[in-house]
């Protein structure tokens, strides 16, 4: 079986979410299958190991020793383009990435690549997609977002760079895909696709709970700082209210709300989620978390929460403040882009789920 390379149209499409899923169906097809980052952005840093997040993820998820050195060879991190652009003489990415195959086919029958962003991204450093999954000798899994028009166009454009090194596109997989859509796409683009000679792998329904962020990452959106319970900072956000709405919010029907509201209007609000809690006779508390807002500074350890503040403990209620006010800090939130990471496993578990319910990998020879 050739090793296979996901690739995608552009960031944020799914390549994690498919790769994910395609390892563990060939793992549950009894294949002794390996992972490997060969181009990696972003960095984890744990002291005598720096390896591409993604890898760590993998890692945790499938179940194996993590080694740069096999499953993140090259790391683009900051400054590392004009590093190279400088000296290219210094760097030998091209034989790191060799080396880690190698390595990894000593151990595996079969090796997926995940790619980087967009097929052009590693140019700069001569190791786009396209000429990684070359050297690489992997046919590609493309994944691109789920439309009709704009999804055709995107693959055209995308498919370019693996036509011109000759690299197969195995097959397409079409995700995010709004599921009264599913048929349309299905058809549209899977007759694009047909008679262009590429075979449509799967369409991946859009599924919402893959985006909720945590808090962790709506802390950093909002440059927040925390005030109370720290060590719940995994907490699903799942919606958004203000504090002025909170007194004619539902509760019954939703959870793991984020309350954004400002430090004068702080206390009446909890007050109000208290209020609607015990008139609903509600155990559990439907706040993900509190997002206490600012003009131009943040809110200080010392004001006055009276009972509010045992409520918060009482239910371990995540409290962060930021310097933005009310609408820029909703602004920030709305445009988070959320990735499964190794705070989100249910995520992960999520994704493998779909991937394997929506895809047919016999076309693929699986």
């Amino acid at each position: 079986m050739q090793n296979i390379y996901v690739a995608a149209t552009s960031q944020h499409v799914g390549k994690t979410t498919c790769t994910l899923g395609l390892v563990k169906c060939l793992q549950k097809n009894g294949v002794n299958v390996g992972y490997c980052k060969p181009v990696g952005q972003e960095f984890v840093d744990l002291g005598d190991l720096r390896v591409d997040k993604d890898a760590l993820l993998f890692a945790q998820v499938i179940g194996f020793d993590l080694d740069a050195a096999l499953h993140s060879p090259v790391i683009l991190g900051r400054g590392a383009t004009t590093s190279f652009l400088s000296n290219p003489a210094d760097f030998d990415y091209e034989n790191d990435i060799l080396q880690a195959s190698a390595g990894l086919h000593r151990q595996h029958d079969v090796v997926v690549y995940e790619g980087t962003g967009h097929p052009g991204v590693g140019s700069v450093v001569n190791l786009s997609n396209a000429t990684v999954a070359k050297k690489l000798n992997a046919k590609v899994l493309m994944v691109v977002e789920g439309g009709i028009g704009n999804t055709i166009d995107r693959l055209h454009m995308s498919t370019a760079l693996f036509r011109e090194q000759n690299v197969e596109i195995a097959g397409v997989v079409v995700n995010k895909t709004l599921p009264d859509k599913i048929d349309k796409v299905k058809r549209y683009v899977g007759g694009w696709l047909k008679n262009h000679g590429l075979p449509l792998i799967g369409v991946l329904p859009y599924d919402r709970t893959l985006l909720f962020p945590i808090m962790a990452t709506v802390k950093r959106a909002i440059s927040g700082r925390v005030l109370f319970n720290e060590g719940q900072l995994d907490n699903q956000v799942e919606d958004i209210i203000a504090g002025s709405l909170v007194a004619v919010h539902d509760f019954s029907v939703e959870k793991n709300v984020l309350l954004v509201v400002s430090q004068q209007r702080f206390p009446n609000a909890i007050a109000q989620v208290m209020h609607q809690m015990e008139k609903l006779n509600l155990e559990e508390c439907p706040l993900a978390g509190v997002i206490i807002t600012g003009d131009g500074k943040h809110a200080g350890n010392n004001f006055e929460v009276f009972q509010q503040e045992k409520f918060i403990q009482d239910y371990q209620i995540p409290v962060v403040t930021t310097p933005l006010d009310t609408f820029g800090s909703v602004v920030k939130i709305s445009k988070i882009e959320v990735k499964i990471n190794t705070r989100t496993p249910w995520k992960a578990y999520r994704a493998i789920s779909l991937f394997k319910e929506h895809t047919d990998l016999s076309i693929l020879g699986i």
